[in-house]
């Protein structure tokens, strides 16, 4: 099961700094690796819009391996207090950098680079690999190795492939309504406003579903314009529970 959550850039409104800021956006990561999210939006809440951006960037930054950030990132004031960011401690952190340790089947992040007109892949280790696919220079992707020490020979690989969590993705929307309007899984909406999940609620729900299974009959009997309306009445909630639960 695939996992994503959405963070407003109104999560930073309390903090005035960049350096608490800083802090915490690598809070929210690590909680993020810890449960494997496999995608984080960030969306446009309020007026703070430079923010989103900086959460973007710290978010992408940590999720990268270290050995590969040097070529990644620039040197921006963005990431002017990176040295306050908890690693991840993900498994594509976590690679031996002795070559002679890699065996045939091991996953790696890595970089493409060219050299004298070669493409090789920059995995972490005190030598390049040659790599023969069409990935551009300067691009991040996700290698297997097919075989080990000493011929190192690789391919390219989605993430997913990995039977181990491998980090999450970074996406950026333009507001809550944009994302829930093209997302077609199943939603949870968390707010410091919000009630507290107890037996009550979950059976409430198991009550609203069992009126729609009876709506889709009754709402034809009744010819209502909507069955939302028909759900509202007592009539039928005093009904579906003689019905469907006393009787029982």
């Amino acid at each position: 099961m695939k996992i994503s959550v959405a963070i407003p850039t109104s999560s930073l409104q309390d903090e005035s700094l960049k350096i608490d800021k800083t802090r915490k956006i690598s809070v929210l990561a690590r909680a993020c690796a810890i449960f494997k999210i496999d995608t984080i939006y960030v969306y446009q809440e309020g007026n703070n819009g430079s923010d989103g951006n900086f959460i973007s960037m710290i978010l992408k930054y940590l999720e990268t391996p270290q050995f590969l950030r040097r070529r990644l990132f620039q040197k921006v004031n963005d990431l002017k207090f990176a040295g306050v960011l908890q690693p991840l401690k993900i498994p594509s952190h976590i690679t031996p950098t002795n070559a002679k340790k890699i065996v045939a089947g091991d996953i790696r992040e890595g970089v493409i680079v060219t050299v004298k007109g070669k493409k090789f892949v920059d995995v972490g280790i005190n030598q390049l690999i040659q790599f023969y696919g069409k990935t551009p220079t300067g691009k991040r992707i996700t290698i297997q190795f097919k075989e080990g020490y000493p011929r190192l020979s690789v391919k390219e690989i989605s993430k997913t492939e990995s039977k181990t969590y491998w980090g999450y993705d970074v996406k950026e929307r333009s507001n809550l309504f944009s994302l829930l309007s093209e997302w077609k899984g199943n939603v949870i909406i968390t707010s410091r406003k919000g009630k507290t999940v107890t037996n009550y609620w979950l059976f409430l729900d198991l009550l609203k579903k069992e009126f729609m299974k009876l709506l889709e009959v009754e709402w034809i009997k009744y010819k209502m314009p909507s069955p939302w309306i028909f759900f509202q009445t007592k009539q039928l909630k005093q009904y579906v529970l003689k019905r469907h639960y006393l009787e029982r």
